[in-house]
């Protein structure tokens, strides 16, 4: 099983729905969701669209980078610029991927899933590329 750590700066949205599309679609490969600065709560509409989309866990929250830390991670990934500047450093070497998305916190539905589709059809097949599963 391989292990991808995907970090935004809140994780409250952006992290949460890549955690959950990974772990929905891509078989072998198991997410978790951090962030530099955790806003310690997920986006009510980030959490309406995954039940919506059948692919909601009851185990996803709002952490922050220490409670991960010390995990193996096979990949990192950063979904928003500011993560990607001040990723802090992994006690190992860690492959690392970056792909930048709009925040639709605070804006309308629409947004969202927007996030969600450039999310599913951009990040999963480099996640796959990489992981090479």
């Amino acid at each position: 099983m391989k292990k991808v750590l995907v970090i935004c700066t809140g994780n409250s949205c952006r992290s949460i729905m890549a955690e959950a599309l990974i772990n929905a679609k891509l078989e072998g490969v198991e997410a978790k969701s951090s962030g530099v600065r955790a806003s310690g709560k997920v986006n009510p509409m980030a959490k309406k669209l995954l039940e919506e989309k059948g692919i909601w866990r009851e185990i996803y929250h709002s952490k922050t980078l220490d409670t991960l830390i010390d995990e193996h991670f096979d990949l990192i990934v950063t979904v928003c610029d500011h993560a990607h500047e001040t990723c802090p450093m992994f006690p190992r070497p860690i492959e690392k991927l970056h792909i930048s998305f709009e925040d639709p916190s605070s804006k309308e539905e629409a947004e969202y899933h927007k996030t969600y589709e450039e999310l599913e059809t951009i990040l999963l097949p480099k996640v796959k590329e990489v992981l090479r599963v």
